[in-house]
């Protein structure tokens, strides 16, 4: 083996343990509640439709419950808290379906430019940059939300059972739609990507790992936003839909598994209305 494929093979394994390093933290994080000193409930249903003794209580402390409070204005730290909470969720969720993507990109360096170290760092820093600015979106909608009185703090999730409803059938549809088939096919299709948005050196790989990311966010971005109606903090919900991304890009029939989600979105969004009580 040349000097130049044990370097390549070297920055392989260690690409690997970097990412599987991230992704594990990520959910270990997650797993002592996200530096929300609340305990993450475990229930795989919508809080709408789950029996009321089926939804485990956080438990916050007291502190927790005033920091949380619907009636306390939100301060920068809680704020940037909630940022950073998304942020690293994003993290544990999607980089598991996007280690691939990474993986090849540092592949096709190696065999277009064996003499130059792939920028894996930088291709994986534009990816998590997008999932950054979506964080930033996600955490202005909570914070928009809870002033508006439909957002419960302790439960982290919707409310408004309107709310729930409509965001569980407005992510059935995106399911079915053609946006979601053209990001989804950028999505699966890693190869393809690589030829169409190569370009070299570092900021190369940073400004392909955004391209790459902000097709994600395209692909993703309803099924994150299912959060707000299964609980920001529902591991066993988190679990759900980490697994669901990760079948719809790598399975072949991935395109099938996106469909019947959508399909499995609607039926619920319309049971939760059924269920009468609306608030």
């Amino acid at each position: 083996m040349s000097e130049v494929e044990a370097m390549l093979a070297r920055h392989r394994i260690l690409s690997i343990v970097a990412l599987a390093t991230l992704i594990l933290l990520a959910w270990g994080w997650l797993l002592l509640g996200a530096g929300m000193d609340m305990a993450p409930t475990a229930s795989i249903m919508p809080s709408g439709l789950a029996p009321q003794d089926s939804m485990p209580d956080p438990m916050p402390n007291p502190m927790m419950a005033m920091t949380m409070s619907a009636d306390v204005p939100w301060s920068a730290g809680r704020f940037a808290l909630t940022l950073v909470m998304w942020w690293v969720m994003m993290v544990a969720m999607m980089l598991p379906s996007a280690a691939p993507m990474i993986l090849l990109y540092a592949r096709v360096v190696a065999h277009r430019d064996p003499a130059r170290r792939p920028a894996t760092e930088s291709f994986l820093a534009g990816y998590l940059l997008a999932w950054g600015l979506f964080s930033l979106l996600v955490t202005m909608a909570q914070w928009r939300l809870s002033a508006a009185a439909m957002f419960a703090p302790m439960a982290m999730a919707s409310s408004s059972r309107w709310l729930s409803a409509g965001l569980l059938v407005a992510a059935g549809l995106y399911q079915l739609s053609p946006w979601k088939d053209a990001c989804l096919r950028q999505c699966r299709n890693p190869a393809l990507f690589l030829s169409r948005h190569y370009r070299t050196g570092r900021m190369g790989a940073l400004r392909m790992g955004m391209i790459h990311g902000a097709w994600c966010v395209g692909c993703c971005w309803m099924l994150m936003a299912l959060l707000f109606v299964g609980g920001i903090m529902n591991l066993a919900w988190i679990a759900l839909l980490t697994v669901l991304v990760a079948l719809e890009k790598l399975l072949p029939w991935g395109r099938l598994v996106a469909l019947t989600a959508g399909l499995a979105c609607m039926l619920l969004g319309v049971l939760l209305v059924a269920r009468g009580g609306i608030g």
